[in-house]
C-alpha cells in the first residue's frame, strides 16, 4: 500500500517496513475536520479511501480523491497549513505518521549506502532483527539531534558490548563516556539519595532507548545508574565522536529570498527529493538530483556555479550540501526546505 504513495514508491524495503510500523490507518466521517488552516502540528497525511476538501478562510479551493494523481502526495504538508481539510464523502480511510520520523526515515534511506546488518556486526542468530533495534532508534529524541549530514558516521562508530544481568552499565557520579543504546535485554535505572542508599527506582529502559547522553552534552557527572535488567547487548558510542557529531558539519544556510537572488545571479537550483516528490511541486528552474543519485551526477555539475540544495525540510538536502562542499563545490542549503516557502503553499 505505502509504494502506491510519494515518496514510498522508492524506497527500500526494510525502511517502508520501519515506516509501517509507525503509521496509523484511521477512518473519519463527513464533516471531520481532519487539521485546519494555520496549523504548525508535525503530522503527514495520505488519503486512501473518500473524497476531502481543501479550503481556505472558508472558501473551497480544491478537492482530493482517493486514487489520483493528487492523492498520492501528503496533504497540505506545507506548514503553517495554506488550508484546513474537510472529509465529504461519507467517511474516509487516511494513514497518519509523525513529519520528523517519515524525514529522517526517508533521509536515511536515501544516504545509506550499507545495510544495517553491516552495521550491527552481530551474529543472526543471537541478536534481534536489525530493523527492530533501527526502529526504535530513529524515534529517539537523542537520535534527532545528530545532523542529518553524520547519520552514516553515527553507525559506522558505533560498538558493540554486550552484558550479564546485574551488571553496571553506568555509576552515578561517575565521569560521562559514552552514550548507550539497547539493541536487546532491558536496563534499570536508579538513583541514590541521602535516605535511601540502595537507589530509587526511576525506570525501566527496553530496546531502541537510549541513556547516558545528558551528562556529556552538557558535560557533568552522571546523576543516575543503570544496571542491566537481563543479559543483554547495547551499542555505544563514545564522548568524543558524540560531540563531533552532534555539530552540524560547516554548511551554508540562507533563506528563500536569498536563495532566489543567488539563483538570478547565476546559481543553480538542485532538489535532492524523490522524482515524484519533485514532480508534485518544484522551485522554477530546478533540476533534481536525487540524494541517492548525487555522486553518480556530481561530474555533471560545474564547479564554478554556485547551487542552492533543498528538499521538503533541510534534513537531506544538508545531507547532499555536505558531500557537495566536501568536493569542492559551492553548495548553500535552503534554510526550512521547501515546505516553508510559497512554492509549496502554492
Amino acid at each position: 500500500m505505502l509504494k502506491t504513495f510519494s515518496p514510498f514508491d522508492n524506497m527500500r524495503p526494510e525502511n517502508l517496513m520501519t515506516l509501517a510500523r509507525r503509521m496509523r490507518r484511521l477512518q473519519a466521517p463527513k464533516g471531520r475536520l481532519l487539521f485546519t488552516e494555520g496549523d504548525e502540528e508535525k503530522q503527514t497525511y495520505y488519503l486512501l479511501s473518500g473524497t476531502i476538501d481543501l479550503m481556505a478562510e472558508g472558501e473551497v479551493i480544491g478537492t482530493v480523491r482517493s486514487g489520483t494523481a493528487k492523492a498520492k502526495n501528503p496533504l497540505a504538508h506545507a506548514l503553517p497549513r495554506p488550508y484546513s481539510a474537510v472529509v465529504t464523502s461519507d467517511k474516509i480511510e487516511y494513514l497518519h505518521i509523525d513529519s520528523e520520523f517519515l524525514d529522517v526515515v526517508v533521509t536515511w534511506d536515501q544516504t545509506g549506502s550499507y545495510k544495517v546488518s553491516e552495521l550491527r556486526g552481530f551474529d543472526e542468530d543471537s541478536s534481534p532483527p536489525a530493523d527492530d533495534w533501527m526502529t526504535a532508534l530513529l524515534q529517539s529524541k537523542a537520535f534527532h539531534r545528530i545532523p542529518p549530514a553524520n547519520l552514516q558516521a553515527v553507525f559506522m562508530r558505533l560498538q558493540r558490548v554486550d552484558y550479564r544481568a546485574g551488571e553496571v552499565v553506568i555509576k552515578q557520579g561517575a565521569e560521562g563516556d559514552c552514550i548507550y543504546i539497547i539493541v536487546k535485554g532491558s536496563c534499570i535505572v536508579t538513583r541514590e539519595t541521602p535516605l535511601n542508599k540502595e537507589g530509587i527506582k526511576l525506570a525501566e529502559l527496553r530496546m531502541g532507548d537510549t541513556f547516558g547522553e545528558e551528562a556529556l552534552i552538557s558535560d557533568t557527572r552522571r546523576n543516575a545508574t543503570v544496571t542491566m535488567a537481563s543479559d543483554g547487548c547495547l551499542m555505544r558510542l563514545g564522548k568524543d565522536d558524540f560531540r563531533k557529531l552532534l555539530h552540524e558539519p560547516l554548511l551554508e544556510w540562507v533563506d528563500y529570498g536569498d536563495a532566489q537572488r543567488a539563483v538570478a545571479e547565476g546559481g543553480q537550483w538542485i532538489d535532492v527529493r524523490l522524482p515524484s516528490e519533485f514532480e508534485h511541486y518544484r522551485a522554477d528552474g530546478a533540476i533534481n538530483i536525487p540524494l541517492y543519485s548525487l555522486r553518480m551526477k556530481m561530474g555533471a555539475l560545474d564547479r564554478n556555479r554556485r547551487y542552492i540544495v533543498c528538499c521538503d525540510t533541510g534534513r537531506r538536502s544538508s545531507a547532499c550540501a555536505y558531500i557537495l562542499s566536501e568536493r569542492g563545490f559551492q553548495a548553500s542549503v535552503l534554510k526550512g526546505g521547501l515546505a516553508a516557502t510559497e512554492v509549496a503553499r502554492k
